[in-house]
């Protein structure tokens, strides 16, 4: 197995298990460090990992009647009021609302509203 392979694989390895209260507090303190230490490892891992953030305006439900029938000229009409806050998606999950700005002729989005999800959630 590669190093990456073992960082993974330990990165991965959630303990579920009730620990036993420690014997004294320095115990407990080396516990706490080695769960931070073990805490900052999975983060490292889990920050190189790539995600697709979207932002979606609106969406609309059309049959495919009404989807033949679109051309150039068309305008469908969507589930969203003007001015309505647009939600921000991490791989097609909801992770929050945002308003859209422009930094140096760019789109930017500003988070307004935040849904603070577990990471689990956010890999399905």
């Amino acid at each position: 197995m590669t190093d990456i392979n073992n960082d993974l694989a330990s990165a991965l390895d959630f303990d579920f298990s009730v620990d036993e209260p420690a014997a004294s507090d320095q115990a407990e303190n080396e516990q706490q460090a080695q769960l931070q230490q073990r805490k900052q490892r999975n983060l490292s891992l889990f920050s190189r990992i790539p995600v697709t953030l979207t932002l979606e305006v609106a969406s609309v439900d059309i049959s495919l009647a009404e989807l033949i029938n679109v051309n150039n000229d068309s305008v469908i009409e969507l589930d969203k009021l003007a001015g309505e806050p647009l939600d921000v998606k991490v791989n097609g999950i909801l992770l929050g609302k945002a308003e859209v700005v422009v930094l140096n002729d760019k789109y930017g989005l500003r988070i307004i509203e935040f849904n603070n999800k577990e990471l689990g959630e956010l890999t399905l």
